[in-house]
């Protein structure tokens, strides 16, 4: 059964805990309101620390797991384990190989025991407890939709996933309009553009610098935030530093490009995501640049007409990127974010090595 982050809220108000769940999907506002939900309808008020215990697969086996889910405590009746990183779980190196490239006896033995040691817990789970599988690090398609079909078919032996998809932009501004009318802000067309922008359209970030603007807006007669607040209050990694570092390769700027990159890392941004937007602007950068578009306005009712959301600002964006660089460039450029992500996600040396060399081979 599978669920979405709304059915399962439902689910989890009117239904007893399943034995075991997998949460599966990189987006993080949904999944902490199903772990908030779970925990509170689970374990109640007040559960001591002992009823609730976070693991990792890539420091324990899936048998060190079970065995801590079979093991019975004093201290807490009811507990939850919280199992992360479980894409460690999945077999690697000339194992993988065969799991790819065989059929589904060698997949199995490829595997390994911990797939069908789960089954077999799953047969008689221990009462009491909840374990939940949580993997975040792979999107639903593209690249990653192998990887996603390989941890299912691991985890099949659990039968209620809860999947958790990037929200698209337009969902993102519906939240950002909710969460703000909730916390007693009014913001506008514009506002809502900046404060996607500057939170790179992460839902959490947008909870969170909401939580933030709460209070300030409070003290307002009004709580109408302006542009101008949000550029005081709200961090802009996206909505300036990756369009600076744009410009900068556009330039073939290497010193002030290497200088951003430094700041994004410093800022604590996700990697990933900043590639994302990255590649984003270079696609429809690349379609103007095709189109024979002339400035911002005309980017503006070409995508609309494609059905795609964009707004003043963005196309403003996408006009100045599609001026700074020939096709060509853009091209190649969609061709390194995409091999630079792939380093990302894999095992790979330090994340900052992985953007230098990126950045340097854009500006060489």
């Amino acid at each position: 059964m599978a669920f979405t982050s709304d059915s399962f809220l439902s689910h989890i108000s009117r239904q007893p805990a399943a034995p075991a769940y997998f949460f599966l999907g990189p987006e993080m506002y949904g999944r902490d309101a199903c772990r908030r939900a779970l925990v509170d309808r689970f374990l109640g008020a007040g559960a001591s620390e002992d009823a609730f215990t976070r693991h990792s697969l890539d420091e324990l086996t899936m048998a060190e797991v079970l065995d801590d889910a079979r093991a019975m405590s004093l201290f807490a009746p009811q507990r939850v384990i919280w199992v992360t990183r479980v894409e460690g779980a999945l077999p690697r190196g000339r194992a993988a190989t065969a799991e790819d490239e065989t059929g589904e006896e060698e997949s199995a033995r490829a595997a390994g025991d911990g797939s069908a040691q789960l089954a077999a817990y799953m047969k008689d789970p221990s009462p009491g407890v909840v374990l939940v599988f949580d993997s975040s690090r792979y999107e639903f398609d593209g690249e990653d939709k192998a990887r996603v079909e390989r941890l299912r078919k691991y985890f099949a032996a659990v039968p209620q996933v809860v999947e958790f998809p990037r929200m698209d932009e337009a969902r993102v501004r519906r939240l950002t309009v909710e969460l703000a009318k909730s916390a007693g802000i009014e913001l506008g067309n514009d506002e809502v553009d900046l404060l996607v922008e500057a939170t790179a359209g992460s839902a959490q970030r947008i909870e969170t610098e909401i939580e933030k603007l709460r209070n300030y807006a409070g003290a307002m007669a009004t709580g109408r935030l302006t542009v101008a607040d949000l550029e005081r209050l709200v961090p802009q990694a996206r909505s300036t530093t990756i369009f600076a570092l744009v410009n900068a390769l556009g330039r073939k700027d290497r010193s002030r490009a290497l200088d951003l990159l430094d700041t994004l890392l410093s800022d604590g941004e996700y990697l990933p995501l900043a590639l994302g937007f990255l590649a984003t602007q270079f696609r429809q950068a690349l379609v103007a640049r095709e189109a024979g578009l002339r400035g911002a306005s005309q980017v503006q009712s070409h995508f609309q007409r494609m059905g795609v959301p964009m707004w003043p600002s963005r196309a403003e964006q996408v006009w100045q990127s599609a001026a700074a660089f020939s096709p060509g460039q853009l091209r190649e450029g969609i061709k390194r974010i995409a091999a630079t992500d792939r380093a990302l996600r894999d095992t790979r040396p330090d994340d900052r090595v992985v953007l230098e060399e990126f950045v340097l081979g854009l500006t060489k």
